[in-house]
């Protein structure tokens, strides 16, 4: 089955409690398909501790930023001029399973998917 992966656009969507991200992660939980999110897009979103917050974290798959994963994405880097560090790390996580990544910035991502075949982009 494929998972999800969310970058931080979705984690802000899911906090502003946008509708078709509250269906998604209904969706995903219901047919226990794994939700995956970088730490990095952690890092990017986290302003502080909220219940919310937390509540959004113990719903998802924090995956630390592994030695392989910080090269694949670098070597993504080198190869789509203007592309974002944090992008390739959501990129290269979602292509380690093949997941679909649900983004607010998805002509940033689709940017990335030549270098990234099996990843779908999706917006929130």
């Amino acid at each position: 089955m494929t998972g999800i992966t969310f970058d931080t656009g979705a984690l802000i969507a899911l906090e502003r409690r946008r509708q078709r991200m509250k269906e998604i992660v209904e969706r995903a939980l219901a047919k226990d398909q794994p939700i995956t999110v970088p730490a990095d897009g952690v890092g990017e979103w986290w302003r502080g501790r909220t219940d919310l917050r937390d509540s959004i974290l113990e719903s998802v798959d924090v995956e630390p930023l592994t030695l392989a994963l910080a090269k694949v994405a670098g070597e993504a880097l080198a190869r789509v001029k203007g592309a974002t560090l944090i992008d390739a790390i959501v990129m290269a996580s979602a292509a380690s399973r093949g997941d679909i990544v649900y983004s607010s910035d998805v002509g940033d991502l689709e940017r990335l998917r030549g270098q990234f075949p099996n990843v779908r982009v999706l917006g929130v």
